[in-house]
């Protein structure tokens, strides 16, 4: 495949997104966010592989900026702390390191950005599962359908392909507009 075939095929992937996921679950994961923030909860965010790094690059865009100046939002992306992942990795095991994360640092009110291109990875859906116990909101950021994840979401935002690399180019788009958006309502904007 040439380049200009790939990018065709992503940017026919990002349009179709455009009718995938309407205004109105993005206007919904916002909401969860900001109230979450203004009421002093914490932004919990994972993934695994490619998703681990769409994690840190959400906490960084929040913790940080994203593009206004503004004080810093509290985001803890659970993918950060090599010694937690192992440490318990090898104790117990790896399926449940972000639900024994979330049970750390969420609380009722909170929200959890979950990332799995397919939905279907333990350690997220466990994740998930151990956040809707606690009364801590759920936003999934999937491939089409949303797998396993998607009965635990509060807002699914799955991207329109089965193709793991157009799901995170898709992602990448959805989290953007997210962390804009966080930032203009916390910013006062």
């Amino acid at each position: 495949m040439s380049l200009a075939a790939y990018l065709d095929q992503s940017a026919e992937v990002i349009r179709a997104a455009v009718a995938h996921v309407p205004d109105a679950k993005m206007e919904e994961a916002v909401r969860l966010c900001v109230t979450a923030l203004r009421g002093g909860a914490s932004l919990l965010v994972c993934g695994n592989g490619g998703s681990a790094a769409d994690a840190m690059h959400i906490a960084g865009e929040l913790v940080g900026r994203f593009v206004k100046e503004r004080k810093g939002l509290n985001c803890i992306c659970l993918a950060d702390n090599p010694a937690t992942l192992t440490a318990w990795a090898n104790d117990y095991d790896y399926a449940s390191v972000f639900a024994r994360q979330v049970e750390a640092y969420g609380r009722a009110g909170g929200v959890l950005i979950a990332i799995s291109t397919s939905g279907n990875s333990p350690s997220i859906v466990q994740a998930a599962e151990k956040a809707r116990a606690m009364g801590v909101s759920v936003i999934g950021l999937t491939g089409e359908g949303g797998g396993k994840l998607a009965p635990l979401c509060d807002v699914l935002l799955d991207a329109p392909s089965k193709t793991t690399a157009l799901i995170q180019q898709v992602h990448i788009c959805l989290y953007h507009y997210l962390c804009g958006a966080i930032e203009a309502e916390m910013a006062g904007l």
